[in-house]
Parts: C-alpha cells; structure tokens; sequence
C-alpha cells in the first residue's frame, strides 16, 4: 500500500515522493468554534487541547473525548495563533486585535495583555525554558518579550513589507527563527537581538516555521507547496520534501523529531520521514485543514479546519511503531 519510489537529487536536495499510498480518513472529529480554526495546540501532559479561530475565542477541550471544558473570551478579532506554557499552567494568544493575551489555565482569565505590533499577530511562542514569549505580525515586525515583566526587550524587523508569517524558539531558548511573505527565514539571538543568518531558497511566502525537538533540524513550509528541512547548526538545506500540490499552511515535527507533517491548502497532509523525505502518509477527509499538532506522545496528529477538528493515530496511518 505505501510503496514508494524516491528520488533524491544530490546537486538540489530535492526529495519527491511517487506514492500509491491513499488519503487516509482521520480516527476521531468533532465541531469546534464557529468559523475557521486557526491554531491548535496538546498541553505538555497531552491531556488537553487548544484550538483559536475567527469566532474571535479560545477553546479548550479534553484530549480524548473532545468534550468542551472552557471558552476564553477576551479577542476583539480572529484568534490566529495560540501556544501553551511548558508548564502547562498558562496560555498564549494572539489575533487580528493586535493584542497579545497571557491567560490561566485554571481559571480562565486573562493575566497579561501585552501591546505594541502595529499590525496584526500572526504567531506566538513560549521560549523552552518559559521566561520569554516570541509574537510575529504583519507590521513586518517580531517581538522578544519579557514573561516576568511584560515588557518588550527587543523589536527586530525583517526590512521589507510583509508579514512575519511564523515565528519558533530553538529548543535550547537561545535562537528565534522567523519567516516572511518575501521566502525569507531570519535566526536570531536572542540574548542580544542580533541577526544571525538569512535564508532564502522557497520561491514564495514562507507560512511555518518549527525547530525539531531534538534541536539538529529547522524546517519551514511555503506557499511553493514545498517543505524544505535545514541543518539547525550551519543553516544549510539538507532536503526539499515535494509532493503536495498547493499552498502549505503549517509545519510540524513529532516530538521524537522523526517525523514531519505539513497542511496544505490541497486538502491533504502528508507525514514524511524527516530523515529520508520519504512519504509515510497522506491524510485527510476532502476538506482543507488550516493547522496540526502533534500530540506530546507522538501517538497522534490532531488537526483545525472550517468548525471542525480531526485526530489520526499516527501508528495506524504511517504503519510503524510510535516511540519518543
């Protein structure tokens, strides 16, 4: 069923994947939000999920059975991205308000509303550590803030007129890298603000951007309907993953750092192996979905679409065992 035949190009590190593997249904859906979803995110003990939308709130939910457990209100717009604590204890959001809010788990409310993007939020992530909050927005703009103080200690730019599409933490707390609408990838230090690196080989708007847990890979995934997998010490291209056919919208890495999955606007989401570049999977149920997470287990991928969510167990639809 999953046979593939893969060619890998030497001179390009383009991978691309010929398969006779089939669109695989997901295990599990249930309604969510009213409108799109736009960001989904597991609680660090996977017991939860988080999910942020155009219906302007957050929702979160039990893991496993779906069920609604609180709705934070407080956005005045779409809710576009949203991001846990590594403790689990608070959350992150950001929208087209162009205000980022800090909210408690427990009690629903909000602890922190952190202003200052001039255009909307497009990205949020907490640092690996939890000290520091990093927000990408349309005012061409990334911001390193301050969870202790609330304040903003840098305000870097990526020089031209768009978006910062994404924005990611290195698993050791001392790098961002962000992504632009220009197919640009900037990494950061953010310890004193400067520039590192930029990186620039899609062919257009660069829409997610993750470190891989382990911390060896960067990858980023484009509006040219490629993913292509860096080396996260030397900024080089290791590989270009080809075979959707339209827009991707997100990335992901499997908590073992094994796995990739990347959304895309041509209904399906593929899981590659991040080692090969070879197809594992192609998910999907005829309907686009808009983001994915995987669970901290890495037994499941759950991913947001239009009022929808869907899980897939990941042992069922790639055929190998699932182990971090």
């Amino acid at each position: 069923m999953r046979a593939c035949i893969l060619f890998s190009l030497s001179f390009s590190g383009i991978v691309s994947c010929l398969a006779t593997t089939f669109v695989q249904s997901p295990f599990a859906s249930f309604r969510g939000h009213e409108g799109w979803i736009s960001s989904v995110a597991f609680s660090p003990d996977g017991k939860l999920i988080l999910s942020g939308g155009e219906d302007k709130t957050l929702e979160l939910r039990d893991a496993y059975t779906g069920r609604l457990e609180v709705v934070f209100k407080g956005h005045e717009s779409t809710v576009t991205s949203v991001a846990f604590s590594p403790d689990g204890r608070r959350i992150a959001s950001g929208g087209w308000d162009r205000i980022l809010k800090i909210w408690d788990v427990t009690s629903g409310k909000t602890t922190m509303n952190l202003k200052g993007h001039a255009g909307r939020i497009t990205s949020v992530a907490f640092s690996p550590d939890g000290k520091r909050l990093v927000s990408g927005g349309g005012d061409d703009e990334l911001k390193i803030w301050d969870l202790k103080t609330g304040e903003a200690l840098f305000t870097l730019s990526h020089d031209n007129e768009y978006d910062v599409t994404s924005v990611a933490f290195s698993p050791d707390s001392q790098h961002v890298a962000s992504a632009d609408g220009e197919s640009q990838v900037k990494i950061w230090d953010i310890s004193s603000g400067e520039e590192l690196n930029t990186l620039v080989e899609h062919d257009g708007t660069v829409s997610s951007i993750i470190y891989s847990p382990d911390g060896k890979y960067l990858a980023t995934g484009s509006w040219d309907n490629t993913v292509i997998v860096w080396d996260s010490f030397s900024d080089e291209s290791l590989s270009i993953l080809s075979g959707h056919s339209d827009d991707i919208v997100m990335v992901a890495f499997s908590p073992n750092s094994s796995m990739i999955a990347s959304a895309s606007e041509d209904n399906t989401i593929r899981i590659w192996d991040a080692q090969s570049g070879k197809t594992l999977a192609i998910l999907g149920n005829e309907k686009r979905f808009t983001c994915i997470a995987f669970s901290p287990d890495g037994k499941r991928i759950l991913a947001g679409g239009k009022e929808a969510l869907a899980f897939w167990r990941l042992n069922d639809v790639t055929g190998r065992s699932v182990k971090n």
